[in-house]
């Protein structure tokens, strides 16, 4: 469509819908929505590499794609932290950590490979990420919501007036969600 003789810039929402938009950070062509995942805990300070699941260990630090132990005392969880997109049906997603007690995180290993779980949850737990754009995410409470089928855990905030929570409950916009994208660097070009 021309737009007094230039095409109409496309919408947020189209952009979102899967028409396309070049990032002008990583110049890749993304198509759709896409999620946004936090490498580790920000308490994580070893390695960033992953090891496999199946070597997990208690004793010191152990970080793979779904678990981290941090000194043998500390246990998170990989989650996804989902908020609604006003018009679309799909949910952005931000892969996040969260704690888990020791009890819990033992029921959700023991689950794992088959996708199920003695106790469903939901459990506490602590947001182990900062999401600048939304405030002070990290260390506040949260309730970790294991999913069947070796789907991650869902997590809510404890702390329903904060920002973050806002989001997960009334959503946001697809302008919101190019805004978060330019805050971890793709950029809409």
């Amino acid at each position: 469509m021309k737009f007094f003789g230039r095409k109409k810039p496309m919408s947020a929402l189209d952009s979102l819908r899967g028409a396309g938009w070049k990032c002008a950070s990583c110049d890749l062509t993304h198509k759709g929505m896409f999620h946004l995942a936090s490498f580790a805990p920000d308490f994580w300070e070893g390695p960033e590499e992953y090891e496999p699941n199946g070597a997990i260990r208690f004793d010191g630090d152990f970080l793979s794609e779904d678990f981290c132990v941090v000194g043998g005392e500390h246990f998170f969880v990989r989650c996804v932290f989902d908020i609604p997109v006003h018009g679309l049906a799909e949910k952005f997603g931000f892969g996040v950590w969260s704690t888990l007690s020791r009890a819990n995180f033992q029921i959700y290993l023991d689950g794992f490979d088959e996708g199920t779980y003695a106790n469903l949850g939901p459990w506490t737990g602590w947001f182990s990420n900062r999401l600048a754009p939304f405030g002070d995410t990290l260390n506040q409470p949260c309730w970790v919501h294991p999913q069947l089928a070796r789907q991650r855990p869902v997590i809510t905030l404890g702390n329903e007036e904060h920002d973050l929570a806002s989001a997960q409950a009334r959503g946001i916009t697809p302008e919101r969600v190019l805004e978060l994208y330019a805050a971890y660097g793709h950029v809409v070009s």
